[in-house]
């Protein structure tokens, strides 16, 4: 993990973490992942990240590269896992 993923949140994008983490009508894995960006995007390190947050720094790592290389809503929503089935 030696590339460093640097997370820059437009306005629109603030706003809507913004609203999404006062709403409160989203799963915990949502919040948390909207939570690592915004504190991504506040400066943060990975290591402050992972301890005001509680999460790996494998899934700090992966919800950066997420947003970096695709965008906002694929760094919040879950990938589908291998060897799930689908409906």
């Amino acid at each position: 993990m030696n590339v460093r993923y640097r997370v820059e949140l437009s306005q629109e994008e603030r706003a809507e973490l913004g609203a999404m983490l006062s709403g409160g009508r989203q799963s915990a894995r949502k919040l948390k992942r909207a939570q690592v960006l915004m504190a991504a995007d506040a400066g943060l390190g990975d290591e402050e990240i992972v301890r005001s947050i509680g999460v790996s720094g494998s899934t700090v790592y992966r919800i950066k590269r997420r947003f970096v290389l695709r965008n906002l809503e694929a760094a919040l929503n879950e990938e589908p896992r291998p060897g799930a089935f689908s409906s």
